[in-house]
């Protein structure tokens, strides 16, 4: 993603997408954190319909007692 039409592009395929409870695109990092009840090749496949490069970006190891209360993501990098 390298403008805000390509920040557009990903939001709204998003906002139809079901299952999808939150999105976060963060153009400085080239990421797209996803919350829902989806699956994580699903969000893959619906963003790069978009046209952007995408691929799944590995996520910091939160402590170890965070990992038990934090609800399910998933992430992916456009």
């Amino acid at each position: 993603m390298s403008c805000q039409g390509c920040v557009g592009a990903v939001k709204r395929v998003l906002g139809k997408m079901e299952g999808v409870e939150e999105y976060d695109v963060n153009i400085d990092e080239q990421k797209v954190t996803v919350k829902g009840n989806v699956q994580p090749d699903a969000v893959l496949q619906t963003v790069s319909k978009t046209g952007k490069k995408t691929a799944f970006w590995e996520e910091e190891k939160p402590a170890p007692a965070e990992a038990e209360s934090k609800p399910a993501e998933a992430v992916a990098a456009a």
